[in-house]
């Protein structure tokens, strides 16, 4: 009685022993290579597709030398605020809590590309003299970027919009309440600038309602080239 329980021990370790070693065979030789698939990661049975690289400011080519790489989205409705990025560094954003209604201007140099600063102008309930403030001292070469968020124009009176329209902008004329609107232009050009959208608040075309779509625009700046 005394042998009965070891050797019930015994026999169990025996039988699970035999168990193992058939089990293994049987998957060894005919059934492992399927089980094994079942248990490989698709990504390491497939190779990946390598990811589209992406540049500065997540442009998809890279900008020819003696160029500022941007990208810049206006503010949807008014709810999600624009922002200004160059050469990977985001100037403006609501992430940087320094964008708001209006007009949000990034000024930069042309030459080396560094901000010099950066402000949001109420349009509807602010005060146009700051934003004329802002913008009549500027100097040969400044690089203005400009990026709308709600409405753009209600404030903005004649020589607001000359003052634009002498940076580049041709859209700025027509400029009008809600519309969506952004520009890069620069003090001291002498042709309209090539970057600028701008797309009309209208209730048969609007994406949101009483808002037009937001806007997007990347591209590569020349610097100006230092004074000898």
């Amino acid at each position: 009685m005394r042998l009965a329980g070891p050797l019930r021990i015994v026999a169990l370790v025996i039988t699970v022993a035999v168990t193992w070693i058939i089990v293994s065979i049987l998957l060894g030789g005919l059934g492992f290579p399927r089980i094994q698939q079942l248990f490989t990661s698709q990504e390491n049975s497939v190779t990946a597709e390598p990811r589209a690289r992406k540049y500065k400011c997540g442009l998809p080519q890279p900008c020819p030398e003696e160029h500022l790489a941007f990208r810049m989205v206006s503010g949807a409705a008014n709810v999600i605020g624009p922002k200004i990025c160059l050469e990977d560094r985001m100037l403006m954003s609501s992430v940087k809590d320094n964008v708001g209604r209006g007009l949000n201007i990034a000024l930069v140099n042309g030459v080396n590309g560094d901000l010099i600063e950066a402000r949001a102008f109420d349009m509807w309930a602010g005060d146009v003299n700051d934003l004329l403030k802002f913008i009549r001292p500027l100097h040969e070469g400044t690089l203005v970027f400009v990026a709308s968020y709600d409405d753009p124009a209600t404030k903005m009176n004649e020589e607001t919009r000359k003052l634009f329209s002498d940076l580049g902008s041709k859209n700025v004329k027509d400029l009008a309440f809600r519309d969506s609107w952004v520009f890069v232009g620069a003090k001291g050009v002498q042709n309209k600038s090539p970057f600028e959208q701008h797309v009309k608040n209208s209730k048969h075309t609007n994406k949101y309602e009483g808002w037009p779509e937001a806007l997007e625009m990347e591209g590569c700046i020349p610097r100006r080239p230092a004074a000898s």
